[in-house]
Protein backbone atom coordinates (compact mmCIF):
# COMPACT_ATOMS: atom_id res chain seq x y z
CA UNK A 1 0.00 0.00 0.00
CA UNK A 2 1.33 3.61 -0.63
CA UNK A 3 2.66 5.56 2.04
CA UNK A 4 0.71 8.82 2.03
CA UNK A 5 4.23 10.58 3.17
CA UNK A 6 5.36 14.13 2.51
CA UNK A 7 8.17 12.49 0.67
CA UNK A 8 6.17 10.06 -1.53
CA UNK A 9 4.45 12.88 -2.37
CA UNK A 10 7.45 14.62 -3.65
CA UNK A 11 8.71 11.53 -5.25
CA UNK A 12 5.26 11.24 -7.15
CA UNK A 13 4.84 14.94 -7.85
CA UNK A 14 8.45 14.94 -9.36
CA UNK A 15 8.07 10.93 -11.23
CA UNK A 16 4.94 12.71 -13.05
CA UNK A 17 7.29 15.57 -14.04
CA UNK A 18 9.93 12.97 -15.78
CA UNK A 19 7.45 10.99 -17.39
CA UNK A 20 5.80 14.18 -18.82
CA UNK A 21 9.19 15.75 -19.91
CA UNK A 22 9.95 12.31 -21.47
CA UNK A 23 6.78 12.39 -23.07
CA UNK A 24 7.17 15.53 -24.54
CA UNK A 25 11.00 15.08 -25.76
CA UNK A 26 10.07 11.85 -27.72
CA UNK A 27 6.54 13.29 -28.86
CA UNK A 28 8.76 16.39 -30.57
CA UNK A 29 11.24 13.96 -31.82
CA UNK A 30 8.34 12.03 -33.82
CA UNK A 31 6.85 15.54 -34.68
CA UNK A 32 10.06 16.47 -36.72
CA UNK A 33 9.82 13.19 -37.80
CA UNK A 34 6.64 12.86 -39.54
CA UNK A 35 7.03 16.75 -40.83
CA UNK A 36 10.62 16.07 -42.48
CA UNK A 37 8.45 12.66 -44.26
CA UNK A 38 5.64 14.93 -45.11
CA UNK A 39 8.60 17.37 -46.74
CA UNK A 40 10.13 14.80 -48.48
CA UNK A 41 7.69 13.12 -49.84
CA UNK A 42 6.47 16.60 -51.74
CA UNK A 43 10.01 17.26 -52.58
CA UNK A 44 10.37 13.51 -54.53
CA UNK A 45 7.03 14.07 -56.54
CA UNK A 46 7.62 17.43 -57.17
CA UNK A 47 11.57 15.74 -58.46
CA UNK A 48 9.32 13.18 -60.17
CA UNK A 49 7.36 16.38 -62.11
CA UNK A 50 10.15 17.93 -63.05
CA UNK A 51 12.07 15.09 -64.94
CA UNK A 52 9.86 14.38 -66.57
CA UNK A 53 8.68 18.02 -67.70
CA UNK A 54 12.76 18.58 -68.30
CA UNK A 55 12.49 14.83 -70.44
CA UNK A 56 9.79 15.87 -72.74
CA UNK A 57 11.47 19.08 -73.64
CA UNK A 58 14.98 17.97 -73.55
CA UNK A 59 14.76 14.64 -74.38
CA UNK A 60 17.58 14.41 -71.43
CA UNK A 61 17.64 13.75 -67.36
CA UNK A 62 18.57 16.47 -65.44
CA UNK A 63 21.78 15.19 -63.25
CA UNK A 64 22.54 18.52 -62.20
CA UNK A 65 19.07 19.23 -60.72
CA UNK A 66 19.53 15.49 -58.90
CA UNK A 67 22.26 16.39 -57.63
CA UNK A 68 20.94 19.75 -55.98
CA UNK A 69 18.56 18.21 -54.18
CA UNK A 70 20.67 15.28 -52.88
CA UNK A 71 19.29 12.57 -55.19
CA UNK A 72 21.18 10.44 -57.00
CA UNK A 73 20.91 8.31 -60.72
CA UNK A 74 21.16 4.35 -59.69
CA UNK A 75 22.84 3.55 -63.11
CA UNK A 76 24.28 0.28 -62.23
CA UNK A 77 22.60 -2.53 -64.20
CA UNK A 78 23.03 -5.02 -60.86
CA UNK A 79 21.45 -2.90 -58.81
CA UNK A 80 19.06 -1.87 -60.81
CA UNK A 81 17.97 -5.39 -61.28
CA UNK A 82 17.78 -6.57 -57.48
CA UNK A 83 15.64 -3.01 -56.79
CA UNK A 84 13.48 -3.69 -59.34
CA UNK A 85 12.79 -7.81 -58.35
CA UNK A 86 12.45 -6.19 -54.89
CA UNK A 87 9.83 -3.74 -56.21
CA UNK A 88 8.20 -6.41 -58.03
CA UNK A 89 8.25 -8.79 -54.75
CA UNK A 90 6.42 -5.99 -52.85
CA UNK A 91 3.97 -5.12 -55.06
CA UNK A 92 5.57 -1.21 -55.94
CA UNK A 93 6.31 -1.83 -59.21
CA UNK A 94 4.04 1.11 -60.61
CA UNK A 95 4.77 4.29 -62.35
CA UNK A 96 5.38 5.92 -58.68
CA UNK A 97 6.27 4.50 -55.93
CA UNK A 98 8.87 4.92 -52.99
CA UNK A 99 10.62 2.43 -50.45
CA UNK A 100 13.64 1.85 -48.45
CA UNK A 101 15.72 -1.04 -49.79
CA UNK A 102 18.91 -2.34 -48.11
CA UNK A 103 18.60 0.96 -45.96
CA UNK A 104 18.71 3.41 -48.61
CA UNK A 105 15.26 5.21 -49.88
CA UNK A 106 14.76 4.28 -53.40
CA UNK A 107 12.06 6.46 -55.81
CA UNK A 108 10.79 4.67 -58.91
CA UNK A 109 10.03 6.64 -61.89
CA UNK A 110 8.26 4.37 -64.64
CA UNK A 111 6.45 6.37 -67.44
CA UNK A 112 6.02 5.93 -70.96
CA UNK A 113 9.19 7.55 -71.67
CA UNK A 114 11.86 6.65 -69.08
CA UNK A 115 12.16 4.05 -65.83
CA UNK A 116 14.26 5.60 -63.10
CA UNK A 117 15.73 4.68 -59.75
CA UNK A 118 16.73 7.52 -57.70
CA UNK A 119 18.84 7.42 -54.35
CA UNK A 120 17.47 10.54 -52.00
CA UNK A 121 20.06 10.79 -49.69
CA UNK A 122 18.58 13.24 -47.57
CA UNK A 123 18.51 12.39 -43.80
CA UNK A 124 16.05 13.93 -40.70
CA UNK A 125 18.41 16.16 -38.89
CA UNK A 126 19.46 14.95 -35.85
CA UNK A 127 18.13 17.22 -32.58
CA UNK A 128 20.86 18.77 -30.96
CA UNK A 129 19.26 21.91 -30.17
CA UNK A 130 16.31 20.04 -28.65
CA UNK A 131 18.55 17.41 -26.94
CA UNK A 132 20.38 20.18 -25.62
CA UNK A 133 16.88 22.07 -24.12
CA UNK A 134 15.43 18.80 -22.87
CA UNK A 135 19.00 17.92 -20.92
CA UNK A 136 19.29 21.37 -19.42
CA UNK A 137 15.32 20.96 -17.84
CA UNK A 138 16.37 17.41 -16.97
CA UNK A 139 19.40 18.50 -14.96
CA UNK A 140 17.39 21.41 -13.50
CA UNK A 141 14.42 19.41 -12.44
CA UNK A 142 16.96 16.37 -10.65
CA UNK A 143 18.28 19.62 -9.22
CA UNK A 144 15.46 20.79 -7.91
CA UNK A 145 14.31 17.18 -6.72
CA UNK A 146 18.16 16.71 -4.91
CA UNK A 147 17.47 20.08 -3.20
CA UNK A 148 13.75 19.30 -1.99
CA UNK A 149 14.95 16.16 -0.75
CA UNK A 150 17.89 17.30 1.04
CA UNK A 151 15.99 20.20 2.53
CA UNK A 152 13.73 17.79 3.95
CA UNK A 153 16.96 15.50 5.47
CA UNK A 154 16.04 16.98 9.06
CA UNK A 155 12.80 16.37 9.15
CA UNK A 156 13.70 12.76 9.07
CA UNK A 157 16.23 13.34 11.97
CA UNK A 158 13.53 15.11 13.94
CA UNK A 159 11.57 12.19 14.05
CA UNK A 160 14.36 9.89 14.97
CA UNK A 161 14.86 12.42 17.71
CA UNK A 162 11.12 12.71 18.79
CA UNK A 163 10.85 8.61 18.86
CA UNK A 164 13.71 8.62 20.70
CA UNK A 165 12.12 11.12 23.16
CA UNK A 166 8.91 9.18 23.35
CA UNK A 167 10.96 6.38 24.47
CA UNK A 168 11.74 7.90 27.22
CA UNK A 169 15.20 9.47 26.26
CA UNK A 170 15.27 13.22 27.28
CA UNK A 171 19.01 13.89 27.18
CA UNK A 172 18.14 15.25 23.36
CA UNK A 173 19.12 18.09 21.55
CA UNK A 174 17.08 19.05 18.30
CA UNK A 175 17.98 22.69 17.46
CA UNK A 176 18.36 24.14 14.42
CA UNK A 177 20.38 27.31 13.20
CA UNK A 178 18.53 27.71 9.69
CA UNK A 179 16.22 29.68 8.76
CA UNK A 180 13.32 27.33 7.33
CA UNK A 181 10.01 25.91 8.38
CA UNK A 182 11.35 22.98 9.82
CA UNK A 183 14.25 24.37 11.80
CA UNK A 184 11.48 26.33 13.49
CA UNK A 185 9.69 23.13 14.31
CA UNK A 186 12.60 21.78 15.53
CA UNK A 187 13.71 24.68 17.83
CA UNK A 188 9.74 24.87 18.95
CA UNK A 189 10.19 20.83 19.90
CA UNK A 190 14.12 21.52 21.14
CA UNK A 191 11.97 24.04 23.60
CA UNK A 192 9.30 21.71 24.49
CA UNK A 193 11.79 19.46 25.55
CA UNK A 194 13.80 21.41 27.45
CA UNK A 195 10.86 22.48 29.23
CA UNK A 196 10.01 18.95 30.11
CA UNK A 197 13.01 17.86 30.84
CA UNK A 198 13.54 20.89 33.70
CA UNK A 199 9.84 19.98 34.58
CA UNK A 200 10.46 16.43 35.19
CA UNK A 201 13.94 16.46 37.01
CA UNK A 202 12.39 19.16 39.15
CA UNK A 203 9.59 16.97 40.12
CA UNK A 204 12.08 14.05 40.66
CA UNK A 205 13.64 16.47 43.21
CA UNK A 206 10.68 17.03 44.68
CA UNK A 207 9.45 13.49 45.03
CA UNK A 208 12.76 11.89 46.35
CA UNK A 209 13.24 14.85 48.82
CA UNK A 210 10.03 14.43 50.57
CA UNK A 211 10.74 10.49 50.41
CA UNK A 212 14.08 11.32 51.70
CA UNK A 213 12.39 13.04 54.80
CA UNK A 214 9.77 11.23 55.33
CA UNK A 215 12.87 7.93 55.93
CA UNK A 216 14.18 10.01 59.06
CA UNK A 217 10.92 9.80 60.87
CA UNK A 218 10.30 6.66 59.96
CA UNK A 219 13.50 5.61 61.17
CA UNK A 220 12.95 7.43 64.30
CA UNK A 221 9.71 5.82 64.83
CA UNK A 222 11.18 2.13 64.38
CA UNK A 223 13.53 2.97 67.17
CA UNK A 224 11.42 4.36 69.55
CA UNK A 225 8.64 1.41 68.65
CA UNK A 226 12.02 -0.52 70.32
CA UNK A 227 11.70 0.54 73.10
CA UNK A 228 8.77 -0.30 74.17
CA UNK A 229 7.54 -2.46 76.92
CA UNK A 230 4.80 -4.58 75.44
CA UNK A 231 6.41 -6.93 72.40
CA UNK A 232 2.26 -6.77 71.01
CA UNK A 233 2.40 -3.44 70.63
CA UNK A 234 6.35 -3.27 69.77
CA UNK A 235 5.46 -6.08 67.29
CA UNK A 236 2.69 -3.84 65.36
CA UNK A 237 4.05 -0.85 65.73
CA UNK A 238 7.20 -2.07 63.79
CA UNK A 239 3.89 -3.79 61.28
CA UNK A 240 3.49 -0.01 60.67
CA UNK A 241 6.93 1.59 60.13
CA UNK A 242 7.52 -1.43 57.73
CA UNK A 243 4.46 -0.79 55.97
CA UNK A 244 5.49 2.73 55.73
CA UNK A 245 8.85 2.12 54.30
CA UNK A 246 7.61 -0.11 51.82
CA UNK A 247 4.82 2.30 50.70
CA UNK A 248 8.07 4.98 49.90
CA UNK A 249 9.98 2.37 48.14
CA UNK A 250 6.73 1.86 45.77
CA UNK A 251 6.11 5.31 45.13
CA UNK A 252 9.89 5.95 44.07
CA UNK A 253 9.06 3.09 41.25
CA UNK A 254 5.58 4.57 40.40
CA UNK A 255 7.63 7.62 40.00
CA UNK A 256 10.09 5.54 37.46
CA UNK A 257 7.02 4.25 36.05
CA UNK A 258 5.00 7.47 35.48
CA UNK A 259 8.45 8.88 34.05
CA UNK A 260 9.01 6.34 31.66
CA UNK A 261 12.95 6.05 33.49
CA UNK A 262 12.23 2.18 34.64
CA UNK A 263 14.62 0.01 32.77
CA UNK A 264 12.70 -3.59 32.78
CA UNK A 265 14.25 -6.65 34.27
CA UNK A 266 12.74 -9.41 32.41
CA UNK A 267 12.88 -12.89 33.36
CA UNK A 268 10.48 -16.28 33.37
CA UNK A 269 8.49 -16.76 36.31
CA UNK A 270 6.05 -19.09 37.26
CA UNK A 271 2.37 -16.97 37.93
CA UNK A 272 1.97 -19.11 40.99
CA UNK A 273 5.36 -17.53 42.30
CA UNK A 274 4.18 -14.23 41.57
CA UNK A 275 0.72 -13.99 42.97
CA UNK A 276 2.60 -15.81 46.30
CA UNK A 277 5.16 -12.81 46.20
CA UNK A 278 2.37 -10.36 45.63
CA UNK A 279 0.81 -11.82 48.63
CA UNK A 280 3.94 -11.43 50.89
CA UNK A 281 4.13 -7.64 50.12
CA UNK A 282 0.74 -7.21 51.25
CA UNK A 283 2.04 -7.04 54.93
CA UNK A 284 -1.36 -8.28 55.96
CA UNK A 285 -1.57 -10.61 59.43
CA UNK A 286 -2.79 -14.16 58.29
CA UNK A 287 -2.64 -13.69 54.45
CA UNK A 288 -4.37 -17.27 53.75
CA UNK A 289 -7.54 -15.75 55.85
CA UNK A 290 -7.70 -12.88 52.78
CA UNK A 291 -6.66 -14.67 49.85
CA UNK A 292 -7.53 -18.27 48.68
CA UNK A 293 -5.46 -19.51 45.46
CA UNK A 294 -6.65 -21.94 43.10
CA UNK A 295 -4.21 -23.58 40.33
CA UNK A 296 -6.03 -24.96 37.57
CA UNK A 297 -3.32 -24.96 35.73
CA UNK A 298 0.06 -22.75 36.65
CA UNK A 299 1.88 -21.46 33.48
CA UNK A 300 5.12 -19.32 32.89
CA UNK A 301 5.07 -15.68 32.27
CA UNK A 302 8.23 -13.15 31.54
CA UNK A 303 8.08 -9.90 33.08
CA UNK A 304 10.05 -7.78 36.13
CA UNK A 305 9.25 -9.36 39.31
CA UNK A 306 9.16 -6.04 41.31
CA UNK A 307 6.91 -4.60 39.38
CA UNK A 308 4.28 -6.78 38.16
CA UNK A 309 4.37 -8.36 41.62
CA UNK A 310 3.43 -4.28 42.46
CA UNK A 311 0.67 -4.55 40.07
CA UNK A 312 -0.85 -8.02 41.19
CA UNK A 313 -0.44 -6.54 45.09
CA UNK A 314 -2.41 -3.03 44.28
CA UNK A 315 -5.30 -5.48 42.46
CA UNK A 316 -5.44 -7.72 45.60
CA UNK A 317 -5.30 -4.76 47.85
CA UNK A 318 -8.34 -2.97 46.14
CA UNK A 319 -10.31 -6.48 45.91
CA UNK A 320 -9.84 -6.87 50.19
CA UNK A 321 -10.29 -3.12 50.51
CA UNK A 322 -13.93 -3.36 48.97
CA UNK A 323 -15.18 -6.82 49.11
CA UNK A 324 -18.35 -7.11 51.16
CA UNK A 325 -16.84 -10.34 53.38
CA UNK A 326 -13.20 -9.07 53.26
CA UNK A 327 -12.34 -12.06 50.81
CA UNK A 328 -10.69 -12.28 47.81
CA UNK A 329 -9.67 -15.42 45.38
CA UNK A 330 -7.42 -15.29 42.65
CA UNK A 331 -7.36 -18.41 40.06
CA UNK A 332 -4.51 -18.99 37.96
CA UNK A 333 -5.46 -20.53 34.96
CA UNK A 334 -3.89 -21.89 31.25
CA UNK A 335 -2.79 -18.39 29.96
CA UNK A 336 -4.18 -15.73 32.50
CA UNK A 337 -5.22 -14.60 36.28
CA UNK A 338 -8.43 -13.88 37.60
CA UNK A 339 -8.87 -12.02 41.02
CA UNK A 340 -12.30 -12.41 41.96
CA UNK A 341 -14.11 -10.85 44.92
CA UNK A 342 -18.08 -10.28 46.27
CA UNK A 343 -18.22 -7.02 45.83
CA UNK A 344 -21.43 -4.01 44.15
CA UNK A 345 -20.46 -3.84 40.05
CA UNK A 346 -18.34 -1.01 39.16
CA UNK A 347 -20.63 1.99 38.20
CA UNK A 348 -18.58 3.05 35.56
CA UNK A 349 -16.89 1.33 32.87
CA UNK A 350 -13.38 -0.05 33.47
CA UNK A 351 -11.62 2.33 31.08
CA UNK A 352 -12.11 5.37 32.99
CA UNK A 353 -10.49 3.61 36.41
CA UNK A 354 -7.57 4.40 34.14
CA UNK A 355 -7.27 7.87 34.63
CA UNK A 356 -4.76 8.57 37.41
CA UNK A 357 -6.84 10.16 40.78
CA UNK A 358 -10.34 9.02 39.65
CA UNK A 359 -12.37 9.38 42.35
CA UNK A 360 -16.05 7.35 42.90
CA UNK A 361 -18.11 5.98 45.21
CA UNK A 362 -16.38 2.84 45.47
CA UNK A 363 -12.57 4.29 44.89
CA UNK A 364 -10.46 2.22 42.87
CA UNK A 365 -8.37 5.42 41.38
CA UNK A 366 -4.41 5.67 41.64
CA UNK A 367 -4.49 1.59 42.10
CA UNK A 368 -6.14 0.62 39.09
CA UNK A 369 -3.63 3.64 36.74
CA UNK A 370 -0.46 2.15 38.58
CA UNK A 371 -1.71 -1.50 37.78
CA UNK A 372 -2.65 -0.33 33.84
CA UNK A 373 0.76 1.80 33.36
CA UNK A 374 2.85 -1.64 34.54
CA UNK A 375 0.49 -3.88 32.32
CA UNK A 376 0.76 -1.62 29.33
CA UNK A 377 4.88 -1.71 30.04
CA UNK A 378 4.52 -5.82 29.87
CA UNK A 379 2.45 -5.42 26.71
CA UNK A 380 -0.67 -7.39 29.16
CA UNK A 381 -4.45 -6.14 29.64
CA UNK A 382 -6.39 -5.73 32.04
CA UNK A 383 -10.15 -6.93 31.55
CA UNK A 384 -13.68 -6.90 34.03
CA UNK A 385 -15.92 -8.46 34.04
CA UNK A 386 -19.44 -8.60 37.22
CA UNK A 387 -20.87 -12.04 37.06
CA UNK A 388 -22.95 -13.54 39.93
CA UNK A 389 -22.16 -10.54 42.53
CA UNK A 390 -18.58 -11.24 42.13
CA UNK A 391 -16.43 -8.72 40.65
CA UNK A 392 -13.95 -10.56 38.00
CA UNK A 393 -10.75 -8.73 36.94
CA UNK A 394 -8.33 -10.92 34.78
CA UNK A 395 -4.78 -10.35 33.55
CA UNK A 396 -3.98 -11.69 30.19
Amino acid sequence: MFKDSLRNKINLVFSITLVLLASLFIASVKYDHAKFEEHNAAQERAIAHYLYDYYLKTGKIDKAYLESQNVSLITDKGDVVQIERYFKEKGKYKKYAVDTYRLQRIILINNDRFKLFLENRNKPRYPVKRIIVFSIVLMFILFLYLWIVQSLKPLSELKEKIKTFSEGNLDISCSSDKDDEIAEVANEFDHAVTMIRELLQSRQLFLRAIMHELKTPIAKGRLMSEMLPDEKSKARMHSIFERLNLLIDEFAKIEKITSKNFKLNIKPYKMSDLVEASIDILMVENPERLVTIEIKKDYIVKVDFELFTLAMKNLLDNAIKYSTDKHVTVKILEDHVEIINKAEALKEPLENYFKPFHTSKSGLGLGIYIVKSILDIHHMELGYRYEEGNNIFTVR
